[in-house]
This record gives structure tokens, sequence and C-alpha cells, in this order.
């Protein structure tokens, strides 16, 4: 039987911030056209943690019971490691998704009914990454769903159920966004080459190999900062994301260094506080209006 903590751990904190960070971004672009609502923002936020935590239980139900993260080099899992009952992870999982669903309803009914399709995508996107017989993140398109659905959905669609409409804003607010979710999915991956490819699981890292991986890495890491001073054009406080830079240097050349297994977990966290820190500084220059 898992402990409360091991469950906890089974959300996998560090991959959070991918979750957080566009809500807040979202929320950020309607404050400053003077349209942000607390609560639809507080609904908004509940839908993407509940999707974040629920594919990180699905990951680990899926890989656990097909076997691929028995040789793994970061932390246990649940069902991998024996911690939990394939079941009782996927209840879990499916738990998280219906929490998702029952918050996106609230807002699909106060807003438009179009976004229950965004959200069954969401939810599918979600479950496949890893789970049914062709999981697309098997196959190097994983970051492709989560600059889709943890940048562009998350940031525009917040936006969107606040303001009512969408803007160009929100949706420059939303590559920056997703490039930094793709930088936790890269550098995750970047970790477990070695025993993603023994287990056939063919991960972009994976299909990359290390050294375009990196680069990829910090592209996705630093590039964010490139559109924050093109966001300055417009909101001028955007320029505060410069503040968060310093936090990126650290994962940036622990990465260059040729850094791998256990050691890139610190970079992993890094990472995620490189986005906390640029979303919430993204934020406010997006609140304050020139």
């Amino acid at each position: 039987m898992a402990t409360g903590r091991e469950w906890l751990a089974g959300t996998r904190p560090r991959t959070l911030p991918a979750a957080v960070v566009p809500v807040i971004i979202g929320s950020g672009v309607a404050a400053g056209y003077g349209k942000f609502s607390a609560w639809r923002a507080a609904l908004a936020l509940v839908v993407a943690l509940a999707l974040q935590v629920g594919v990180n239980y699905a990951n680990d139900y899926s890989d656990g019971i097909r076997g691929s993260d028995e040789r793994r080099v970061g932390p246990a899992r649940l069902v991998a490691s024996g911690l939990a009952r394939p079941r009782h992870v996927l209840a879990a999982a499916l738990a998280c998704f219906g929490c998702a669903c029952a918050a996106g309803l609230v807002l699909a009914a106060v807003t438009s009914w179009w976004l229950l399709g965004v959200g069954a995508a969401a939810v599918a996107a979600a479950w496949f990454y890893t789970g049914g017989s062709h999981p697309y993140g098997y196959r190097g398109f994983g970051e492709v769903a989560v600059f889709a659905f943890f940048g562009v959905a998350a940031v525009a669609g917040t936006a969107y159920v606040q303001m009512g409409y969408l803007t160009w804003l929100d949706l420059a607010a939303a590559v920056p966004a997703g490039l930094l979710s793709c930088a936790l999915l890269v550098i995750n991956n970047l970790r477990d080459i070695g025993s993603d490819a023994e287990a056939g699981k063919r991960t972009l890292a994976v299909i990359l190999g290390d050294a375009r991986s990196r680069a990829l890495y910090l592209a996705c890491l630093l590039a964010p900062f490139a559109f924050g001073c093109a966001i300055a054009v417009a909101r001028p406080a955007a320029l505060l994301t410069l503040a968060a830079l310093p936090l990126a240097l650290p994962p940036a050349r622990s990465v260059r260094s040729g850094a791998a297994g256990p050691r890139l977990i610190r970079a992993l966290g890094q990472t995620g506080q490189v986005q906390l820190a640029f979303g919430t500084a993204l934020t406010i220059g997006l609140t304050i209006r020139p």
C-alpha cells in the first residue's frame, strides 16, 4: 500500500508548473484587458492541474503495466516499483480526468459549448500519450501535444473563458508558455534516453539522440525570453521576464556540460522554477497596460 507521500510523489510535482503557468499567463492577458474573473481563472486552474496530475498517473499506469519503467533512471513509479496496484493508479488517473471534465463543463456552460470539444481532445491526448495500443508519446509526438495543450489551449483557453473572445496577445503569450512546458518534457526524456530506448519507447529524445536533444532543450528554455521581449512591444512591462533569465543559467550549464542520468533530476526541478518565475513575470507584464 503506497503512503500519502508516495502518492504525492506520483503526481510528479516538478512537472506541475506546466499546468499552473499557462493559466496565470492567460489570466494576465484577461486582466490587461480589464476582463479578469477570479472564479473562472480558478476553475481553469483546476482543469489544468487535474489534467496534469491525471496524465502523470495515467503515464505511471500505462508504462507500469507494459514494463517500460522497470529500469528507469528517475524517481520510482507507483506501478513499476510495486508501491500501488495498477487498478488503483488507473482509478486515480480517471478521477483526475473526471475532476477536469467537471470544472470544464461549468466553464463551457457559462462561456461556450464548443469548449467541450477542446476538453475532450485534451483528455484524449492525456490518455493516449502512453495509453492504448499505439501511444503517440512512444513515437516522438509528446512535445507537440504538450505545446498544443499546455501552451496554446491552456493560455488562450484561460483568457477566452474570462474575456469571451481571443486576441493576438493571448496567442503570442501561449508560445513561451508552450516552449517552457516542452523544456520540462525534453529534459525528462533526455534523462531517460537509455532506458527508454531499451524499452522500445521512441520519445523525441530517443529519435534525436543525446546531442540534438540537448540543443532542443536549450532552445525551449531560452527562446521564451526572446518572445517576452517581442511581447514588450505591446506590453513594455513584459521585459520583467528577463529577471528570470539568471535562473535559467544553472540548468542550461548543466545540460551543456553533458550532465546525465540522476544529475538531470535537479535540472528538471530548476527548469520548473524558471517556468514559474518567467510565467509570474510575464503575467505581471501582461496585466500592466502602457
